[in-house]
């Protein structure tokens, strides 16, 4: 026996699948993503007596016929590396839908275990089971357990050491195994009995394949199966056969061996299971009689998500608060190792750009791991599989998914988890044009600039309109947005909506604790450091090649005479700031950014931007809220934020209300900051689509903007 194997853990979506890895791992578990694919890869340990299992938690899949990526990563998985010991959990209290998968796994000649998980529900709505008939049919051993309570994991570690043992004897000739088959019916089996010979002769099996499973693959049309097969003659039977199945059944190959599939499968169940008690509506068809309402549905939902939202932001701003008094407080220890009022390069390095780019990232942590908190909460529990139906038809009109609704939402907090919220979604499509207009719903970094621009330049009885008309305005593009990829780029069939509508649980504290924190720890890992390198990135933009030694000399002389100025102290400080100001507005004029601001002025004059509003739109490329601090700079006034009246009445006196309408919109259409496009690279595998996304949103937002001020401008609208 091998003191080490590797096994799989399979199972339908709302099998409890990921509730057993969590409480066969617990904390030895690492997470990453499957090479190619964004699909999500999960791995952990476990001992067992003498044995250590290496336990792969493949993605949720109802079927071995690959349509979604996560069906052809379960398949490949087990197909080409070969797992010593399968892992099948099944709903036992949705039994037969479940024992679909499971049948597919035996006609693959895997070695098997089935877990019939949930057992305590099932048996409460009445169910008992002759186990060992079941393991009979299947071949396999089978084991009663529920994992939201942790009840017969050693029993199922018993049956997986158990059957790799008997695999590894039978790999040596020492036993042989019996695989049960399925008889498809005359008409099926003689032609699955012409295509597995011209298998056997023209196809390399190579040892994983079984030729009577690759013939009824390629019987059910299963694409991937097809084009890794290039043997003519192979092809030319399987057309052959399936006209011939078709003439005499009166339907598709793939129709009728799912019937017959599902046929042996209701034999079984009438053999080895019964009801005891007559099935009553459960307490989760009452909820969804109230929840999944045409009435109630979606305001219900909307409360809840608005909630969700609500307490994310709220609960996940005291600690926000205590992470940047942490990090100015590094920051300020920092600082001290050099002496007061030292420009050493290095003491900006670590204090702008390493530490203040580490605090820019980390700073989001709390909302990270509330909002995904939230989110396991929500998906455990059942009803998230509810708020998909519900919006579904709503968002088809738009071309997306019901479940892409649930993203967009989020982004009006964050695009960060917005984006990474779009791994529910199943539909490579949806998933794409759903994270390209994530950033057109106003996320909370751009409310420091909308609340610098609205009271600057518009009376207070307009403050909650214009708020509401960028949010709108937001809205609306996102919209148009998703319709045109879907039209164009990103064009194809609308995938059907089946989901399964699980019965509600009471999600375990371990499971949603573990979801919150490995996408926690992801976002710090992946983001936080493309992240940092973008902030230093950005710190030398705006730093070098910083003053002359001649302007130097000059600023220096004249903090000199002003402090040899025989006036009171307080006055000497305020000079002595407005020469400080003014010496960070002269290296940022001569910066790259600030030179970059200058080269573009030309481009941005159709937009009513001068370089100064150039400038600190390239500062706000890492994150949309350093605008307000990068204008506070370049008008030298210190330190601003958005409550600056110093700041307002500069912008004021230096712009129309138009280019401050204009300032908006563009920052909320044009590029989002870094960490979403990290994220969008990330989830989407692909600098295209981050590139997309940068470049599109930007020349939209452009174009937008533009076309608003020209109009603005002849119109006199907003220019007095």
């Amino acid at each position: 026996m091998k003191s080490r194997i590797v096994v799989a853990l399979a199972g339908n979506p709302n099998s409890g699948k990921t509730t057993i890895f969590n409480a066969l791992t617990g904390a030895r578990q690492s997470v990453g993503n499957y090479p190619g694919v964004t699909v999500e890869r999960k791995e952990g340990l476990r001992r067992h007596g003498d044995t250590e299992l290496k336990i792969v938690d493949l993605p949720g899949t109802y079927s071995l016929t690959a349509y979604s990526a996560e069906e052809r990563v379960a398949r490949n998985f087990i197909v080409d590396e070969m797992p010593d010991v399968v892992v099948d959990i099944l709903d036992a209290s949705n039994l037969e839908r479940n024992l679909y998968l499971a049948v597919q796994f035996m006609e693959l000649g895997v070695p098997l275990v089935l877990a019939f998980n949930m057992s305590d529900m099932a048996k409460a709505q009445g169910y008992e089971f002759d186990l060992e008939k079941f393991s009979r049919f299947f071949g396999a051993r089978i084991v009663s357990t529920m994992g939201s309570k942790g009840m017969g994991m050693n029993e199922l570690l018993d049956a997986v050491v158990l059957t790799a043992a008997n695999r590894e004897a039978e790999n040596e000739g020492t036993e042989k195994r019996r695989t049960p088959a399925i008889h498809y019916g005359r008409e099926i089996e003689e032609e699955i009995a012409k295509i597995e010979p011209l298998v056997r002769k023209h196809v390399s099996l190579n040892g994983k394949y079984d030729a009577r499973w690759l013939a009824l693959k390629l019987l059910e049309n299963d694409r991937e199966i097809q084009s890794s097969v290039v043997s003519p003659e192979v092809h030319t039977q399987v057309e052959k056969s399936t006209v011939q199945i078709e003439k005499m059944l009166g339907e598709q190959p793939e129709t009728a061996i799912a019937g017959q599939r599902y046929g042996f499968i209701s034999g079984v169940c009438q053999e080895a299971a019964r009801s005891t008690i007559e099935i009553r509506h459960s307490l989760s068809d009452r909820i969804d009689a109230v929840v999944t309402n045409r009435v109630l549905g979606i305001p219900i939902f909307l409360g809840l998500m608005y909630l969700v939202f609500h307490l994310t932001f709220t609960l996940g701003e005291p600690p926000m608060g205590w992470i940047e008094s942490l990090f100015d407080w590094l920051g300020g220890a920092v600082a001290s190792w050099w002496p007061e009022g030292s420009e050493s390069l290095l003491k900006s390095l670590l204090v702008d750009g390493v530490i203040g780019g580490v605090g820019g990232v980390v700073v989001f942590l709390p909302n990270i791991l509330l909002l995904f908190l939230a989110i396991a909460i929500i998906e455990d529990s059942g009803y998230m599989a509810r708020a998909a139906f519900i919006m579904d038809q709503l968002m088809h009109k738009i071309g997306l998914h019901g479940k892409s609704f649930i993203p967009m939402l989020i982004g009006f907090g964050c695009s960060v988890p917005a984006i990474l919220a779009t791994r529910t979604l199943d539909n490579r499509r949806d998933r794409l044009t759903t994270m390209l207009v994530i950033p057109l719903m106003s996320c909370g970094a751009r409310l420091p600039i909308y609340a610098l621009i609205i009271p600057a330049f518009f009376p207070s009885a307009w403050h909650g309109p214009m708020l509401w008309i960028i949010y709108v305005i937001g809205i609306l593009l996102a919209v148009a947005g998703a319709k045109l990829l879907r039209a164009t780029i990103l064009k194809g069939e609308s995938v059907p909506f089946v989901m399964e509508l699980p019965p509600y649980r009471m999600p375990t504290f371990k499971s949603i604790l573990i979801h919150m924190w490995e996408r926690g720890w992801l976002y710090l890992k992946k983001a936080g450091t493309v992240i940092l390198g973008i902030s230093i990135l950005l710190w030398a933009l705006t730093t070098f090649p910083g003053l002359s030694d001649d302007e130097s000399a000059r600023f220096r002389t004249a903090r000199q005479v002003v402090q040899g100025e025989n006036i009171g102290e307080e006055e000497k400080a305020e000079k002595l700031a407005v020469l400080n100001n003014a010496e960070k507005e002269a290296a940022l004029r001569g910066s790259v950014a600030g030179r970059v601001g200058h080269a573009l002025e030309p481009l941005l004059k159709p937009m009513g931007f001068d370089w100064k509003i150039g400038t600190a739109l390239i500062g706000a490329f890492a994150a949309k809220e350093v605008f307000v601090a990068q204008m506070g700079i370049v008008y030298a006034i210190g330190e601003a934020d958005e409550e600056s009246e110093t700041l307002r009445d500069k912008l004021k006196s230096n712009y129309s209300p138009l280019v401050g309408f204009c300032i908006m919109l563009f920052c909320l259409v044009s590029a989002p900051c870094m960490a979403t496009i990290a994220i969008t690279r990330r989830e989407s595998n692909s600098w295209r689509w981050a590139l997309l996304q940068l470049g599109g949103l930007t020349l939209l937002a452009y174009v937008l903007t533009a076309l608003v001020f020209q109009i603005g401008r002849l119109l006199g609208i907003g220019i007095g």
